[in-house]
């Protein structure tokens, strides 16, 4: 169920290498009724029902983020990226706003609240 009680729940993955982030990221969205696949491998199978994929590039060399973000946005324009990051304008300056899937570079340290208003952006 969406947030307004009607049609099919939000389905989201999360990159992270850091267990932690992914398990309580993981939770925090499950109890907000989201469908959530997540994983620490940076190249992770999208599949068609998922809306979001959240990144926490930090932890991983940012040439391979960048590779794999613009092939999201070039094979999935519609899914929602959210970049979780200490350097956001490193993503911001590489990738045009209005070229490709949604982009939102949300600063570190983050709540999951923040981050789940992004997820849900996705749906407007």
């Amino acid at each position: 169920m969406t947030r307004h009680g009607a049609g099919p729940a939000l389905c989201v993955t999360v990159v992270s290498a850091n267990e932690e982030t992914l398990d309580g990221l993981e939770a925090y969205l499950r109890q907000a009724n989201l469908v959530v696949h997540a994983t620490r491998e940076l190249e992770a199978k999208l599949g068609q029902k998922y809306t979001a994929i959240v990144f926490f590039p930090d932890e991983f060399a940012t040439e391979d983020v960048l590779r794999v973000m613009a092939k999201v946005r070039r094979e999935r324009p519609a899914v929602r990226i959210v970049v979780v990051t200490h350097h956001g304008r490193r993503f911001a300056d590489a990738f045009d706003s209005d070229d490709g899937a949604p982009l939102t570079i949300i600063p570190k340290p983050a709540w999951g609240w923040t981050i789940l208003d992004a997820i849900r952006g996705a749906q407007e």
